[in-house]
């Protein structure tokens, strides 16, 4: 086990982690009512696999999405190989 970075209640260590689950709750989840546990789930899927791997855009990867992002990035190592 590799201990973290900071000590315990420091914010900056899951930056990230904090910054899409507070990503996820505010365009994929409050405001609304599921009617299962399966709709949820399905809700879920639908929003980090279609949506933010897909489509949504990140500052981050230069405004890209991540699926776009790691195309770009693997090709020219493929070519390199």
């Amino acid at each position: 086990m590799v201990m973290s970075m900071s000590g315990t209640g420091n914010c900056c260590d899951n930056a990230v982690t904090e910054t899409f689950f507070k990503t996820l709750k505010t365009e994929g989840i409050y405001g609304v009512r599921y009617q299962s546990l399966q709709a949820l789930r399905q809700s879920l899927f639908e929003y980090i696999e279609i949506f933010y791997i897909r489509k949504r855009l990140h500052s981050a990867l230069g405004y890209l999405a991540p699926a776009e992002f790691l195309q770009h990035y693997q090709q020219p190592m493929a070519m390199a190989s």
